[in-house]
């Protein structure tokens, strides 16, 4: 593989591995390695023995996490990469150094655009940012900077900059912090299932919430009670409705998405109209309720020893009544799910 050329550098490493600190020699072998250097490396080039027979110049990629530091000058970050919510403050902490004969006249933070691989503007002169932002630093150490009212488009690689009063002294960070802004979104898996069944709640983001905090959901606007990110339970009817999540301290809530519970006919009930007293002659309805998902399809009627009535709807009316149809009468509900019967007994007075 051919070395790769980045700012008018080729690093090529001959039997040597330098890897988060350590350098590994591997003695006696031919083998070329080449690599790429990109922008948040150093370049080094040191001498050592390969073979025990030789002394080789070989160049060293080495990767500082967190600080670049160029003799007394560096800005360091903490953490590196942070994800927060649409909405919400983050405050990016950073400290940084630089000669004593130095003396710091103008700070300020950049956004580092990945496409066109230059700085923007100092981001409190950018109209998209400079109501929102706020430098908490100072021009001795402290280089914290803070994003108000975060919107998805601000993620990206944010870089400390500042200048001194030496001559075209100036010093960008090569490294930065990482911002991703992400939205909540509820997932329901599966959004329909038979009562029993388990079902899984996910309030999902499009990265790790810094700080794992703790989360709210509601159903139909109610809080409930479980706190995680995600939350597994089995389903009954009274689960059914709309879900959203919010983050525990911050005012954005996810749209709503719906939990579907199908389940037979429940609390089945026959009531008589009017109450009170039945006397020969005058009209009664019996009117049958359920609880069901889906809907009761057919209400069948029966009475006494179970002879079936012909009237297939929920209300069964009876004109003039008589003493014979005094009695018990039965009504099932029944939906694609199953059936539940209820019973009423009229008590019919003569005239």
């Amino acid at each position: 593989m051919p070395p790769e050329h980045i700012q008018g550098f080729t690093c090529t490493i001959i039997d040597v591995l330098y890897k988060f600190g350590a350098v590994v020699l591997k003695f006696c072998k031919l083998n070329t390695l080449s690599v790429m250097l990109p922008t948040h490396l150093c370049f080094k080039c040191v001498y050592v023995r390969v073979c025990v027979s030789a002394c080789v110049r070989v160049c060293v990629c080495v990767y500082f996490s967190g600080v670049l530091s160029q003799r007394g000058w560096g800005v360091t970050y903490t953490p590196e990469r942070i994800c927060a919510l649409k909405g919400s403050s983050v405050n990016m902490s950073c400290t940084y150094s630089y000669p004593p004969s130095h003396t710091v006249q103008k700070t300020f933070w950049v956004i580092y655009d990945w496409n066109s691989k230059q700085e923007g503007e100092d981001l409190s002169k950018d109209s998209e940012y400079s109501h929102r932002v706020e430098y908490l630093g100072n021009k001795n150490s402290d280089c914290t900077f803070r994003i108000n009212q975060l919107r998805e488009t601000d993620s990206g690689t944010y870089r400390f900059r500042f200048l001194t009063d030496h001559v075209n002294r100036k010093y960008t960070s090569q490294l930065g912090v990482t911002l991703e802004v992400t939205d909540l979104q509820v997932m329901v898996n599966p959004d329909t299932v038979t009562e029993g069944q388990s079902v899984r709640l996910i309030c999902s983001t499009t990265c790790t919430l810094t700080g794992s905090p703790a989360f709210i959901w509601y159903r139909d606007g109610s809080p409930l009670s479980f706190t995680d990110q995600s939350h597994q339970f089995t389903a009954s009817s009274e689960d059914r409705g709309s879900y959203t999540c919010a983050v525990k301290g911050y005012e954005l809530h996810s749209p709503a998405v719906a939990l579907n519970v199908i389940y037979p006919p429940k609390s089945v009930s026959v009531s008589v109209t009017p109450s009170g007293e039945i006397v020969e002659g005058s009209s009664v309805t019996l009117t049958c309720s359920s609880d069901a998902n889906p809907p009761v399809q057919r209400h069948t009627w029966y009475k006494n020893n179970g002879n079936e009535l012909s009237w297939k709807e929920s209300s069964y009316t009876i004109k003039s009544i008589t003493l014979q149809d005094a009695g018990e009468y039965y009504c099932e509900a029944e939906n694609a799910i199953g059936t539940k019967r209820s019973q009423i007994t009229l008590k019919v007075l003569c005239e």
